[in-house]
């Protein structure tokens, strides 16, 4: 089949619903068939949709399919393919803030300062028939979306500030209450040669510090951000801030085991279970935030839809 598209005449790939077939491969995300297509013929990267004129790269970015517009980077003239418009002047970046609304704004704002780092810069500022640029069409399509994700991130913000509160509140009243009293004569602690009693005082160290890092950073993060603060400097912050909310939980329990081992000294028969109740709550609040921490994280450091160092082959 690709010896035969080497020889068709383009009459005959049209004919032949070639173009409609790499067009619909495209949509789909068929990257085995149109490589396989483009590496016989690498003439028909410039098959345009019927109707619309848009390039099979356009579609690509369109349908969210950036396996093949990693294809790019293979070939030669991937400028000229990037300065293609469509029948109504759009794009390779009107295409990217065409992309479905209701995907996550955040998502979809990567995807297009991505698209937007590799053209060259006339096509950022450029205008389609109707007058948008790449900036306003994304604002059009994506109306409502930036306010829903900032409102988003401080529902998150304030639903980890208050249990951080409490937690800092609970955990410094315990660093400041001497378990077992002070020595008359010396002022010190009972239990200050004990081992227990050491990795009760450095496990609330420990949870201090990162609770109220926690805290301090939900607390910077306000409803006063720009567009472009979903992009990078608010993730990082929630992730910041997740990630020392996460990290105090094992001191806290550390810091509790050992408080109940000292008060309750032999009686494990009510350490044991008090102990395993209160680590089924805590594990199912870490769990939670261990999820919307790993999707921050996959969100905000995912790979790069483009691999740059690709020689071209096309």
């Amino acid at each position: 089949m690709c010896q035969e598209l080497q020889c068709s005449s383009d009459k005959q790939l049209e004919k032949g619903l070639v173009y409609e077939a790499i067009i619909k491969a495209t949509k789909k995300g068929m990257v085995e068939f149109v490589t396989a297509i483009w590496s016989a013929c690498p003439e028909l990267v410039w098959a345009e949709e019927e109707f619309t004129g848009r390039n099979p790269f356009m579609c690509a970015v369109l349908y969210r399919q950036y396996e093949i517009f990693r294809l790019l980077y293979c070939f030669s003239l991937k400028d000229s393919i990037l300065a293609a418009t469509d029948d109504e002047g759009n794009n390779i970046l009107h295409m990217a803030a065409m992309t479905e609304p209701y995907l996550f704004h955040i998502t979809s704002y990567l995807k297009l300062h991505e698209v937007k780092s590799i053209v060259s810069p006339s096509l950022i500022e450029a205008e389609n028939d109707d007058g948008f640029t790449p900036q306003d069409l994304f604002v059009e399509n994506h109306k409502g979306l930036v306010d829903q994700a900032k409102n988003w991130i401080n529902e998150t913000t304030s639903s980890c500030t208050v249990p951080a509160i409490l937690i800092v509140i609970t955990m410094f009243a315990a660093a400041i209450t001497v378990r077992g009293g002070n020595n008359q004569n010396t002022s010190l602690p009972m239990f200050l040669k004990d081992k227990v009693f050491m990795l009760f005082m450095l496990s609330n160290a420990l949870f201090l510090v990162s609770a109220t890092t926690s805290l301090l950073v939900f607390h910077t993060i306000t409803s006063r951000n720009l567009e472009e603060d979903l992009l990078i400097s608010l993730p990082q912050k929630m992730i910041i801030g997740l990630s020392s909310l996460i990290f105090s939980i094992a001191p806290m329990m550390v810091n509790f085991c050992t408080s109940l081992s000292i008060i309750l000294d032999g009686n494990l028969w009510v350490v044991i279970p008090i102990i395993c109740l209160v680590t089924v709550s805590v594990i199912l609040f870490a769990w939670k935030q261990v999820h919307l921490l790993l999707a921050m994280v996959a969100s905000t450091y995912r790979p790069r839809i483009f691999d740059r160092n690709v020689k071209p082959w096309m």
